[in-house]
């Protein structure tokens, strides 16, 4: 096996969290690690509303804040909530002036859209839906350009160095079908969510919790890993990943309507379109459940301007067959976002010494049960920025790791078997037999090709799932739908037996 010692931060993932954290990594060295090329395969390029922050005059980061908590569900952790609102104005700024082309006002200041659960317009954007990819243009651009961050693409994560105190002490990555051992002082995860692990999906298919999973097997305390956040509507156009019909065409007053035309969210929530995210997911999916379909008719609020306003939209609807201004989009919800992670603190610190972990992998306790639109950006790059300071601080202790087998890989067939184990039982709506069998899925996934980290973090979702008898956010219970004791989860992998689904049937 090839081995590499780099005297500096090593950055697993190249999205915005991953990116932050090698720019402020200086002046250590920063090693970036990702399987795709750079600006390729991470969701923070697929992310179309922008950055949530209090950049206007009639907003402040208290009400921001505010907000983040009460989308949360009762479950976001205040203090790193405050901290994020309060960091998140100069945050969107430092990313203007690396380059991110925002839509700016007549006098010079951020244009924002108003999102769900927002009480304000706050989310600073990019010609509609452009945001993601702009962004990560101008950061991968300055990534590029500094002389302390190297960029190194096609290497996959298959395993963390650890060495007999359990410090994290490097990884162990796949590159052209070789092996290499790679130690450093400090190893960030950046390494994105879950959606690949799902059959609908709106993120690209390489993020399948590797980066948990790895994380779980080494040890590392896990926090709400049966949060996930489905998107109200992705364009249900048979394509996989799904693309998607931004939060920002509501936000721009399109309606939400079944086969009949008739609009159906009013019937759901008061603030009917402009409801919270899991809201909007169930009342689509109950639609179409009823066999009434759903579709999102912007026909009205966007039209002829939907090409220069919302280029990505009206391009993934064309190529489906369908001319968004003139004919409503047919929806459906999809795994959009992971609240939960690998638990970090303020500054990105895992429970492992030497680990740290930015961005959808991460669980900061900001996001709760159900992340507030357009937080996720925000989220990268303020902690990102933050975990990246943290780790160029990190000095190797003496004495090499030891050694560590790479964790198996699931073959395609098997894969494609567990994420529609996943969509199915642990969707939109959840219930104890259908927990109960993904889990079993899980279980026989296991025994016949060993412990993947795509199969340790579905095992997360699937029995902390299970275990919260409630529904909450992004989590909802068919047989449990009211609200139980508002307490998050901190879980160990060894705090779940490797026959779970066997266990809580037995209860």
């Amino acid at each position: 096996m090839e081995r590499i010692a780099h005297d500096g931060v090593l950055v697993v993932g190249a999205g915005l969290a991953g990116l932050s954290a090698a720019l402020a990594a200086a002046p250590r060295k920063a090693l970036v690690l990702t399987g795709a090329p750079i600006n390729h395969g991470c969701s923070s390029a697929w992310a179309q509303g922008g950055v949530a922050a209090a950049l206007s005059h009639d907003d402040a980061a208290e009400l921001h804040a505010r907000d983040t908590v009460a989308a949360g569900a009762g479950l976001v952790d205040r203090a790193m909530a405050r901290l994020l609102a309060e960091e998140g104005a100069d945050a969107v700024r430092l990313l203007a002036d690396l380059g991110a082309p925002f839509d700016r006002t007549a006098d010079g200041g951020f244009a924002q859209s108003l999102e769900a659960a927002h009480s304000r317009a706050r989310v600073a954007r990019v010609k509609g839906d452009q945001a993601g990819r702009a962004i990560m243009e101008a950061v991968s651009a300055a990534a590029l350009a500094a002389r302390h961050v190297t960029v190194r693409p096609g290497f996959k994560l298959r395993g963390l160095l650890q060495d007999a105190q359990g410090r994290v002490r490097g990884v162990i990555a796949q590159h052209k079908n070789k092996l290499v051992e790679i130690t450093a002082p400090a190893v960030v995860l950046a390494t994105g969510g879950i959606g690949g692990l799902y059959a609908v999906t709106t993120t690209p298919a390489e993020l399948r919790g590797e980066g948990l999973g790895l994380a779980a097997l080494a040890g590392a305390v896990i926090g709400d890993p049966e949060f996930v956040q489905f998107h109200p509507t992705a364009i249900d156009i048979g394509r996989d990943p799904a693309p998607l019909a931004t939060e920002a065409l509501r936000g721009e007053g399109a309606k939400l309507i079944n086969g009949a035309g008739e609009a159906f969210m009013s019937s759901y929530h008061p603030d009917a379109e402009l409801a919270p995210r899991d809201v909007v997911a169930r009342a689509i999916h109950a639609e179409l459940q009823a066999g009434r379909g759903a579709f999102l008719d912007a026909r009205e609020a966007v039209g002829g301007h939907f090409p220069h306003e919302f280029p990505a939209v009206f391009a993934a609807c064309l190529s489906g067959g369908i001319d968004p201004r003139k004919q409503p989009i047919p929806v459906a919800p999809a795994c959009h976002y992971h609240m939960g992670g690998i638990v970090t603190d303020a500054h990105g610190r895992t429970t492992l010494d030497g680990l740290y972990a930015a961005g959808e992998a991460a669980s900061t306790g900001v996001h709760g049960a159900n992340r507030l639109a357009s937080n996720s950006l925000l989220e990268a790059a303020v902690f990102g920025r933050r975990a990246g300071e943290a780790a160029r601080e990190e000095t190797a202790p003496e004495g090499r790791p030891l050694k560590v087998a790479p964790a198996p890989e699931l073959p395609h067939a098997a894969l494609q078997t567990l994420r529609q184990a996943m969509s199915r039982d642990a969707g939109v709506i959840r219930d104890a037999d259908g927990l109960t069998r993904l889990l079993g899925e899980v279980d026989a996934l296991e025994a016949r090709y060993g412990r993947a980290p795509e199969l340790i973090a579905a095992r997360m979702v699937g029995a902390c799932a299970l275990e919260r008898q409630e529904s909450r956010g992004g989590h909802f219970r068919a047989d449990f739908p009211e609200l139980g004791p508002a307490k998050r989860t901190f879980v160990t992998l060894s705090d779940i037996p490797a026959s779970a689904a066997l266990r809580f049937a037995a209860e």
